[in-house]
């Protein structure tokens, strides 16, 4: 009798387990596995994408576009007020939250790609996998910086494990960045074919992302030349290595109809930029041929809109724009050939070396960038930029004009970053006239980007930061960051 009732026992153990494998294998979303189910190989697409299409060119570049005076923010609403220099939007926690938290993101799924390659983890071995991460995280981490200033990053990145990870300060964040890069390079020199089409950027190209490792590390060290004036020589070696693997990176993933750049997706949905007269007055002063694609007429009414001016921030459908911004199939800059060799140029005029082979390939690269953003209109002749750059002075001021209006198309971050760094060092080669950037209370030019509303409120190391009562935020109208001679 006792062995009939355990073997009913055991029946029904067996039963119950079997129902629990069974109901186990029906919860599972297959559909989704679990993070540690999946190879870096499928995280790195969206990395790639997320890096260009939120931390690049997203509400960072939108905004910043208003404060390089590289377009005019209009329609009635944010950009207006960012355009109008309202601190109640461009210094609070809010206004950029969403990119903060994007790009956190991205750099926690970069993190966890590392760790996939790390010994023992699935993705071990995978160098071209964890040099293509290394690279993306330097470039994440960099923008975020040179925006924020001091962040958080060595305990940010572990998830749960720590909610209120500490402040890093920039000057240590910068050393993260070029050995980010030292090692990314490293890996990606051993080659490998694990990515392959999966990446979106260069189709698993090695060679081209060890050149985009070292434009990344010229870019960065040109960063520094306030605080080390012999960073220079670093800068060229840097960007000629880069120029033997690759000239440029543009993500080219887009299309017209149901997937838009995100420049043409955001005008389209809300025509809040338009050109602005601070670019259009240099264009025609030089007689430039570019001036017809930056500012052209859709609406009817041909506006070419002075910064600050408030009749016109209010407007809708008025402004004329960028003939790209109709083009939702544009690629998007990862970085851009033409900064590349304006990078070379710069270096070498401030060494008073020969500048003129650079600085004419980076102006034609901006050309060959203005004709091909709007494919469906020959704007001018393939032989207008050797005409136009035989009229152009070859000297420092000059190739910092010509890199701002090569940076209008998609790169307004890195064309923030230089007048930032120039005001460092006495220098104001771009004249901003928006007469907003001044107030009774001093300056209202953003001199860096207030911090995310979410670490603000939850992380009590980013709300010191930040400030509190009616300080909160106003830090960003008083202090440069440390590269450009700030404290943090």
């Amino acid at each position: 009798m006792k062995l009939k009732y355990l073997a009913i026992a055991l029946m029904a153990v067996l039963f119950s387990s079997c129902t629990e494998s069974v109901m186990d294998d029906i919860n599972a979303d297959k559909a989704n596995p679990p993070a540690e189910m999946v190879s870096g190989k499928f995280i790195i697409p969206g990395a790639i994408m997320n890096t260009a299409f939120n931390t690049i060119s997203g509400n960072y570049a939108w905004y910043i576009s208003s404060f390089t005076e590289q377009e005019f923010g209009t329609g009635d609403n944010q950009l207006r007020r960012a355009e109008l220099r309202d601190p109640g939007e461009i210094a609070a926690s809010t206004c950029f939250n969403n990119e903060w938290n994007d790009t956190y993101t991205t750099m926690h799924s970069l993190y966890e790609v590392m760790q996939k390659c790390a010994e023992g983890g699935m993705d071990e071995g995978k160098d071209d996998l964890l040099g293509m991460a290394k690279v993306l995280m330097a470039m994440e981490l960099g923008v975020l910086t040179d925006l924020h200033g001091d962040i958080p990053y060595k305990e940010a990145l572990t998830g749960l494990n720590n909610l209120q990870p500490k402040m890093d300060k920039q000057e240590d964040i910068y050393k993260d960045i070029f050995t980010l890069l030292d090692e990314g390079i490293a890996c990606l020199e051993n080659g490998g074919s694990y990515v392959g089409s999966s990446d979106i950027l260069f189709n698993g190209d090695t060679d081209q992302w060890i050149g985009l490792a070292y434009a990344l590390k010229a870019r960065y060290k040109l960063h520094l030349y306030y605080r080390d004036n012999n960073v220079l020589n670093d800068v060229i070696k840097y960007a000629t290595k880069a120029t033997a693997y690759f000239d440029g990176a543009e993500l080219d993933v887009f299309d017209p109809d149901n997937n838009n750049n995100p420049w043409t997706a955001y005008f389209w949905s809300r025509l809040y930029t338009g050109s602005s007269k601070t670019v259009a007055d240099l264009m025609e002063d030089r007689n430039d041929p570019r001036l017809e694609v930056y500012s052209l007429n859709f609406f009817g009414w041909d506006l070419t809109a002075e910064p600050g001016d408030e009749e016109a921030a209010r407007l809708t459908q008025a402004c004329n724009a960028p003939a790209w911004l109709d083009n939702g199939a544009a690629t998007i800059h990862v970085f851009s050939k033409s900064e590349l060799y304006f990078i070379l140029a710069e270096a070498k005029a401030r060494l008073g070396k020969d500048a003129s082979a650079d600085f004419a390939t980076a102006v034609e690269a901006s050309f060959d960038d203005f004709q091909n953003s709007d494919p469906g209109y020959t704007y001018f002749e393939a032989s207008s930029a050797a005409a136009y750059i035989a009229t152009l002075p070859v000297t420092l001021k000059e190739i910092m004009v010509q890199k701002y209006l090569s940076q209008v198309r998609d790169e307004q971050i890195e064309a923030y970053n230089d007048i930032r760094r120039c005001k460092a060092l006495g220098e104001e080669f771009i004249k901003l006239t928006n007469p907003k950037n001044t107030n009774s209370n001093g300056n209202a030019w953003p001199l860096r980007l207030p911090y995310g509303n979410s670490d603000v409120l939850a992380n009590p190391n980013v709300r010191e930061a930040f400030g509190t009562g009616n300080e909160a935020g106003k830090y960003i109208f008083t202090q440069p960051v440390w590269w450009a001679g700030g404290t943090r």
